[in-house]
C-alpha cells in the first residue's frame, strides 16, 4: 500500500518569501524590486501573512477532504457535500474576514470560490480535466493565493473582440509546449501580492477561437506586467491617521500579458468559444463567489455598525430619536446579509453527485441589495456624524506640539468622557472607511463587486428563468386566474353573485 503524502499550507513567513519571484510590478514609473518590502505593498502583504499563520493555529484548523493526501486546509477550498460543510465554509470565511475587519475582499480564500468547485466538476474542463483536478489538489493543499482578471478593458466595447485585438487578451501562437498570449484585462485586484491569476472571460460573448481562453498565470511569468494604480498604503502618513489605508490596500492593476507563455498544463479551456462564454455561469463560481462576498460584507457591516455606534456616542447624539432610527437601519442591513448567508447554507442547490452549492436565488439577491445597502450605510454615517468627521487635527504631529496640545485636549474631546486622542483616533478611522481615497474606492468596489449595476439586476431574471422559478411564479398567478372566468367562479366552493 502506498503511503499518503502529508501536506500543509504555507505559513506567513513562507508566504512572504513566495512573493519574491521576480514578478514585474510597476508603480510611479519604476519597477518594484520586492513587494514585501516596498511601502506600497508591504503591510497589505503582512496582513495576508497573518491569515496564513492562522492556518497553523489549532483553533482555526479544519481537516482537508478530497485531496488524496493527509493535511489541513482552509475549508472553503474543498468541495462541500453537506450543509455542515457549507456552514464550516461560511464560518471560516468570516473568521478570516474578521482578521481584516472585512476590508480585504480578495483575501486568499476568495478565489477558492472557483477552485473549490473543481473537486466536483473537473469534467466540465475536458480535454483539460486533469489540469482542473491537479489545481484543485494543489490549491487546497498549499492554500494558494489567486486573483482573477475576467473583464475586457473599457476600450472600444462597442466593437467585437476581434476588432480590438491590440487590447483584448488573445492567443498569438500555438506551440507544442503551450500558448503565447497577449492583451490586457480588468482589474487584477490584489495581484501584486498573490501567487497566480485566473484569466477567464465574462461579458459579451467571444466568437473567435483565439479569444476563447481560460488559464492560470503565475505572477512571476515572463512578460506579465502589473501596472498599479496609486497606492493608498504608500500615501498613508501614519497608522493613526490612516488605519485602514495603511494596511488593507489591495492594489488594483492594469493586467498586461506581453507574449506570455502559458504551458498546456495551466490551461482550463481553449479554442471553444461556446464553452468559454458559458464556463463561468456553469462552473459554480457565481454561487460561491457571492457566498464569500456576502459573508465578508456582513463582517464589514459589523465593523461599520460598531464605528457608527461609537461615533454617535462621541458626538453626544446617541439618544436622539432620528439618530436611533438610522442606526437601526444600519443594523437591519447588517442583519439581512447575515440572514442571506444562513439561507444560502440551509437551502443549498444540489450539484454534481453529492456536492452542494450555496443557494443561487439568495446569492443573486445579495448582489442586488449590496448596491443599495453599502451606499446607504455610508450615507447614514456621513449624514449623522457630519462635521465630526472633519473637525480634526491634521496628523499625530499636532498632538506632539506642546503649544497645541492643551487646545486639542479641550476643544477636540469627545462626549461621555472620551478624551481628544481617543475621539480623533475614532473619527480618523471612520473617515478612512468612507471618506478617503481608500474609502471611496471601497464604495466603488462594493457597487461593482458582482458586475455592472444593470447586469446584476438582469441576471436575477436570467437565473430565475434558468432554474424554473419564473415558470413557478407565473403558474402561481395562473392558479388564481383559473378560479374564475366571464361566467363567474369555476371552483365549486365559491358562490356567484
Amino acid at each position: 500500500m502506498s503511503q499518503q503524502r502529508v501536506t500543509r499550507p504555507l505559513n506567513g513567513e513562507e508566504y512572504l518569501e513566495s512573493l519574491r519571484d521576480g514578478r514585474e510590478v510597476w508603480l510611479h514609473g519604476e519597477r518594484v524590486k520586492d513587494v514585501t518590502e516596498h511601502p506600497a505593498f508591504r503591510n497589505s502583504a503582512r496582513m495576508a501573512a497573518r491569515l496564513y499563520d492562522s492556518l497553523h493555529d489549532p483553533d482555526f484548523q479544519s481537516t482537508a477532504t478530497d485531496t488524496g493526501s493527509i493535511g489541513l486546509t482552509h475549508p472553503f477550498f474543498r468541495t462541500p457535500r453537506s450543509k455542515e460543510d457549507l456552514k464550516a465554509d461560511r464560518d471560516a470565511i468570516a473568521a478570516w474576514a474578521r482578521m481584516t475587519y472585512g476590508w480585504m475582499g480578495r483575501s486568499p480564500d476568495y478565489k477558492a470560490a472557483f477552485f473549490g468547485t473543481l473537486g466536483a466538476n473537473a469534467e466540465l474542463y475536458e480535454p483539460f480535466g486533469d489540469n482542473a483536478r491537479r489545481w484543485y489538489r494543489e490549491s487546497q493543499e498549499k492554500v494558494l493565493y489567486w486573483n482573477h482578471a475576467l473583464v475586457n478593458p473599457p476600450v472600444d466595447r462597442d466593437r467585437p473582440p476581434h476588432e480590438v485585438k491590440d487590447v483584448f487578451v488573445h492567443v498569438e501562437e500555438e506551440k507544442d509546449d503551450g500558448l503565447i498570449v497577449s492583451g490586457a484585462k480588468v482589474v487584477a485586484t490584489g495581484s501584486a501580492i498573490t501567487h497566480f491569476n485566473l484569466v477567464a472571460h465574462y461579458g459579451l460573448p467571444v466568437k473567435d477561437k483565439e479569444f476563447a481562453l481560460v488559464c492560470a498565470v503565475p505572477m512571476g511569468a515572463p512578460g506579465l506586467k502589473l501596472i498599479c494604480r496609486q497606492s493608498y498604503e504608500m500615501a498613508a502618513t501614519s497608522p493613526f491617521d490612516y488605519p485602514l489605508s495603511s494596511r488593507f490596500d489591495e492594489n488594483d492593476t492594469i493586467f498586461v500579458l506581453d507574449r506570455v507563455k502559458i504551458p498546456w498544463e495551466n490551461v482550463f479551456s481553449y479554442g471553444d468559444p461556446e464553452k468559454v462564454n458559458t464556463l463561468i455561469p456553469n462552473s459554480g463560481l457565481v454561487h460561491r463567489m457571492t457566498f464569500h462576498g456576502c459573508t465578508r460584507l456582513a463582517v464589514k457591516l459589523d465593523f461599520l455598525a460598531g464605528l457608527l455606534l461609537k461615533g454617535v456616542e462621541a458626538t453626544g447624539t446617541k439618544d436622539f430619536r432620528g439618530i436611533q432610527t438610522r442606526v437601526g437601519e444600519v443594523l437591519a442591513w447588517r442583519n439581512m446579509f447575515w440572514a442571506l448567508t444562513d439561507a444560502m447554507i440551509n437551502e443549498p442547490d444540489p450539484w454534481h453527485g453529492d456536492a452542494l452549492l450555496p443557494k443561487l436565488d439568495y446569492a443573486m439577491s445579495y448582489r442586488w441589495f449590496m448596491t443599495l445597502g453599502y451606499p446607504r450605510v455610508k450615507e447614514i454615517i456621513m449624514q449623522d456624524l457630519g462635521s465630526a468627521l472633519i473637525y480634526l487635527p491634521s496628523s499625530t504631529k499636532d498632538f506632539d506640539s506642546p503649544e497645541l496640545r492643551p487646545y486639542l485636549d479641550r476643544y477636540v474631546r469627545g462626549s461621555n468622557g472620551m478624551d481628544a486622542v481617543e475621539r480623533v483616533k475614532l473619527m480618523k478611522l471612520i473617515w478612512d472607511s468612507i471618506g478617503t481615497e481608500f474609502g471611496g474606492r471601497h464604495e466603488l468596489y462594493e457597487r461593482n463587486y458582482s458586475g455592472n449595476h444593470e447586469g446584476v439586476r438582469a441576471e436575477l431574471l436570467f437565473a430565475a428563468q434558468q432554474s424554473g422559478t419564473t415558470d413557478e411564479l407565473k403558474g402561481f398567478a395562473e392558479q388564481c386566474m383559473a378560479e374564475y372566468d366571464l361566467n363567474g367562479w369555476t371552483v365549486p366552493d365559491l358562490i356567484n353573485p
